[in-house]
């Protein structure tokens, strides 16, 4: 059985572009195995429930195979699997992003005229 820490696997997998990256992350408490926080070194094992935040996604998902080594992506999807749940509730926040987003006005800024107007306004 091959044995990897937590930030090398996370990153095989092409969850971060680096190990830096990946390190930062478990240290800033974003990734989460199970419940609990964990730290870099970490051994990770298959069958384990992982969450990892990145921006505005959490995605939950359970470890399938363990690879140190960096390989295409179609490769490192395999490394994992996200559970159905996980990706329910990423479409659901997607949804309400895009929603919440297309019901603002766009800011648009005042042209020449509109400025001679705020400008007369206010010295007054």
């Amino acid at each position: 059985m091959l044995k990897v820490r937590i930030d090398k696997w996370l990153w095989a997998a092409r969850f971060f572009k680096t190990r830096a990256l990946s390190k930062a992350a478990i240290e800033g408490g974003k990734v989460h195995l199970g419940s609990q926080k964990c730290k870099p070194s970490r051994i990770i094992e298959v069958g384990e429930i992982l969450r990892v935040r990145q921006g505005d996604d959490e995605k939950t998902i359970l470890v399938m195979d363990v690879s140190e080594k960096r390989r295409g992506a179609v490769e490192a999807q395999k490394l994992y699997q996200e559970t159905p749940d996980s990706i329910l509730q990423r479409e659901n926040k997607v949804a309400e992003r895009k929603a919440f987003h297309g019901s603002m006005p766009a800011s648009v800024r005042p042209n020449k005229k509109q400025r001679r107007q705020i400008h007369r306004f206010l010295e007054n």
